[in-house]
């Protein structure tokens, strides 16, 4: 075989092998039987999101209001009931959906990429610089996540955008740590060393080398900070910080019923178990993808 053959066939090679590793990824992942039903819950979660507009109308159903049939308990006509101002629980339910799993996903988003970054660079480079950022992030990380949301939202205003920040910036030390943990233990590697020899500047071997050997650990802590995310969005709507009303929000729409917990529990009821439902499947799939990526567990 040629070198010039070898060249063309290696890419086709590498491609090979990844994906014989997820495949075997997948098959460890579906040996656990809770993380597969995990994954089922959040697939029908995001579909039920995608398609709300679809399954209930918004102007309607979710946010217009009906006192003659407030307080309605769950019947064939609201399935779920509804609310102190005569809205279908299940409608708003449905759309909260959306508001839920965009800010806990954008929120993750936003704090992957400021933590991974300030990780993998605190890793590569040590010296003062990894000294500087990981005294940030422990100046950071004594901080309640909570009370820095609340604080950050009381600040800045009550908005969508703003209250992703909040959330996300208390993820934000997580990453750090995890990503300058893998970074440590990779940048000594073989491989890192032939692309120093080849002339690739610190920025390719981070983005191309480091970033992308340490996706195992990032994508199970991410799946778990999705459902933290989740909780702090709800507690944050529950204390009235989060999103403004009438927009339907899980945390916000427990918040409404706390007053008629006595004669209308069914107005915190199923938005208290959608939320309990939600975190304890993204749970279940965050374990499930831990050990599947793992290497310790293969046989």
């Amino acid at each position: 075989m040629s070198s010039a053959q070898a060249v063309i066939e290696t890419p086709e090679l590498e491609k090979m092998e990844k994906t014989s590793q997820i495949r075997e990824v997948w098959r460890r992942f579906c040996q656990n039987k809770m993380a597969l039903a995990g994954l089922v819950v959040i697939i029908l979660l995001i579909l039920v999101a995608i398609f709300a507009d679809v399954l209930v109308d918004y102007d309607t159903m979710a946010i217009k209001i009906d006192l003659p049939n407030r307080f309605q308990k769950p019947s064939e006509a609201h399935w779920l009931g509804t609310d102190e101002l005569g809205r279908d629980i299940l409608a708003r339910l449905i759309h909260g959906t959306r508001i839920s799993l965009s800010v806990g996903v954008i929120a993750v988003s936003f704090s992957l990429l400021i933590g991974g970054t300030l990780g993998a660079i605190a890793g590569f480079y040590g010296g003062k610089v990894e000294n500087l950022i990981m005294r940030l992030s422990d100046i950071l990380q004594a901080i309640p996540h909570l009370l820095l949301a609340i604080t950050i939202v009381s600040a800045f205003g009550q908005s969508m955008p703003i209250l992703m920040i909040a959330v996300g910036i208390s993820s934000i030390p997580a990453y750090i740590r995890i990503v300058r943990a893998s970074t440590l233990t990779i940048k000594d590697q073989e491989y890192i060393e032939a692309a120093r020899a080849i002339g690739a500047t610190d920025r390719l071997i981070i983005a191309h080398h480091i970033i992308n050997n340490c996706m195992a650990p990032i994508i199970v802590e991410a799946t778990l900070r999705i459902a933290a995310a989740i909780l702090s969005t709800s507690s944050m709507s529950f204390l009235g910080l989060g999103v403004k009303a009438p927009t339907p929000e899980w945390g916000a729409i427990m918040s409404g019923g706390r007053s008629y917990l006595r004669d209308a529990w069914h107005i915190t009821l199923f938005p208290g178990l959608t939320i309990m439902v939600t975190i304890l499947a993204l749970n279940l799939m965050g374990d499930g993808l831990r050990d599947a990526l793992d290497p310790k567990l293969k046989r």
